[in-house]
């Protein structure tokens, strides 16, 4: 990406308005009386930010709500959802961090004061031959400012050592461009996030439920702009809330936030499995005579590709700072829109496969699948409060919500119904299978769609890492074994991946079984527990209308996909 002025402030302020904000919040800090910025966040009473939420973080009140199991999950989904200046850093290594800290440090102008502190390192020592004292001032400094970087419960430790007035304010953000987000940014950060794999499959939902089936496309996608403004009342309810495990444990305590989260890290975890599938199928049909042979066993090209990407991406789950991967997999958005814009070219421009039957108006038998297909397609609500927190004006949210999932709306259909209209009834799980591996724009397409899941594997798998860090004793919290147990994580999905190598299958089963949990029953249901002394009437209605189908969509949907995956093997 160039590193123009626009892009680089795709989600980063510039260093005065960075120096302004820091400014700005010394002197409020003492008790001063001057108003903070011109966004609204300052002293007046008739600001949208200025919840029950807004004003504890403003005065500094720590949260109960960010003491509890998943401390990470907000630093890891915030690195997941936005984009940051590339810096390249090991687990656990600070000499090598040092390095890459100290060699990219003009990529961090455009951080946040803390984020800068924490990153920029010196090159080399001052002294070959530091004293005694420079070495332990050394340490101390690395201690402070690695905190950020720490797994939660080590970061709980460290901060213990660090004087009061040297902490990191709770109630604020630590990592991502906080309150920075525009109108522009925020869009652009929910499309990348609902615009992923989903997009290829748009077309096979079609040939199982039919063209009327995109009547779900659209009812799923306005049902999720309304969940996702669910999720922000809950937000605002209640002091310290942040993220969704958040509202989880508002809604239904420990027990709600553990099971959410849960729900939120398989889903995670269900998006890495896809990638390694999505990887070996496209490859395979790239170079479909690869194979290994060693003694007498033999790896086909679908086996042989899908060990190949995980050996790729293991090492970037080894990162400690994945800002450059987040940096990189923001072109999400561009790559597509590169790929539904080549699919077009080959069916208007090249003429290739443009069927002349008219295809199935309706296809019960399959419509479940392509329920869990559509439902798929929006799976965002784990990052939706993490985009609201970030936005300058926070009233902002409804429509940025609304762009997103309009703006992603219409690419899933246009990928659907071209799709469906150039290869009717032999479409693939994944439309980039049907396209002649000759053409440019073919080529364009597949090779675009086989990078951008490398970039986004590490970004999808860290989240989950990070909570089962949380979980290890202090003493076993070393850089082999978190080495280990995110290597781990990788070849437990690779096995996966290679024991159900279905695509579409595996989608319409996480759509069907997680989506409509995450972005359908559970705002709802929280938003009624959270807030049920001020609902009206007719909001109980809807979210109980919405339960019920969210539960009904769950369950032929994910008994549908569950015995289609089962035939699969008789």
């Amino acid at each position: 990406m160039k590193n123009s002025v626009s892009e680089r402030s795709f989600l980063i302020e510039s260093d005065d308005e960075d120096a302004a904000a820091v400014e700005d919040g010394k002197r409020g800090g003492h008790g001063g009386e001057e108003s903070g910025d011109d966004d609204g966040s300052g002293s007046d009473s008739s600001s949208p930010c200025d919840s029950p939420r807004v004003v504890a973080a403003r005065c500094g009140q720590p949260s109960s709500y960010t003491q509890q199991w998943p401390q990470s999950y907000r630093q890891s989904i915030d690195m997941y959802s936005s984009v940051h200046s590339p810096n390249l850093s090991f687990l656990g290594t600070p000499s090598l961090s040092r390095l890459s800290n100290s060699f990219l440090t003009n990529s961090f102008r455009g951080k946040p004061p803390e984020i800068i502190s924490s990153l920029i390192k010196p090159l080399l020592p001052a002294s070959t031959t530091p004293t005694s004292d420079d070495h332990q001032q050394q340490q101390q400094e690395d201690i402070r400012k690695s905190s950020h970087y720490l797994p939660p419960s080590r970061k709980a430790s460290s901060l213990e050592r660090i004087p009061e007035d040297h902490r990191p304010m709770v109630g604020e953000h630590e990592v991502g461009p906080y309150r920075q987000c525009s109108y522009f940014q925020g869009v652009m950060n929910g499309v990348n996030v609902l615009c992923g794999v989903g997009i290829l499959s748009t077309p096979y939902a079609v040939k199982q439920g039919g063209w009327l089936g995109l009547v779900i496309l659209a009812v799923l996608g306005a049902l999720a702009w309304y969940t996702g403004i669910l999720l922000r009342r809950c937000l605002d309810s209640k002091e310290g809330l942040e993220t969704y495990p958040d509202i989880g444990h508002a809604a239904f305590g420990t027990a709600g936030r553990i099971i959410i989260s849960i729900i939120l890290y398989m889903e995670l975890y269900a998006c890495c499995i896809e990638y390694l599938i999505l990887e070996s199928d496209n490859l395979s049909n790239l170079f479909p005579n690869a194979h290994l042979t060693i003694g007498s066993l033999t790896l086909d090209s679908h086996v042989l590709f899908a060990i190949l990407t995980a050996l790729i991406v293991m090492p970037t789950t080894w990162l400690r700072d994945l800002s450059c991967l987040s940096f990189v997999s923001a072109g999400g958005v561009i790559a597509s829109i590169v790929i539904v814009s080549c699919l077009f070219w080959v069916g208007l421009v090249d003429h290739v496969g443009t069927v002349k039957s008219e295809g199935t108006a309706l296809n019960l038998p399959g419509i479940p699948i392509a329920i869990g297909l559509y439902g798929y397609c929006y799976s965002g609500h784990g990052v939706f409060p993490n985009i609201y927190s970030s936005l300058k004006k926070r009233n902002q949210f409804p429509a940025v919500l609304f762009t997103c999932i309009a703006l992603s709306t219409v690419l899933f259909a246009s990928a659907a119904i071209m799709g469906y209209i150039m290869f009717g009834e032999s479409t693939e799980s994944q439309f980039t299978l049907n396209l002649p591996p000759n053409l440019v724009a073919s080529k364009i397409a597949v090779w675009t769609t086989v990078t951008n899941p490398i970039t986004k594997y590490a970004l999808t798998m860290t989240p989950l890492a990070l909570s089962l860090e949380e979980l290890l004793p202090p003493n076993q919290q070393t850089y082999p074994n978190i080495v280990m147990l995110r290597s781990a994580l990788v070849v437990s999905s690779l096995i996966v991946a290679l024991s159900v190598p279905f695509f579409g299958l595996v989608m319409s089963l996480v759509g069907s079984f997680l989506t409509m949990f995450v972005a359908y029953i559970l705002p709802c249901a929280c938003f009624l527990a959270i807030l049920r002394s001020k609902v009206t009437w007719y909001q109980v209605a809807l979210c109980v209308f919405i339960i019920v189908v969210g539960l009904c969509c769950a369950s032929v949907g994910t008994y549908s996909s569950l015995s289609n995956i089962i035939q699969k093997y008789h």
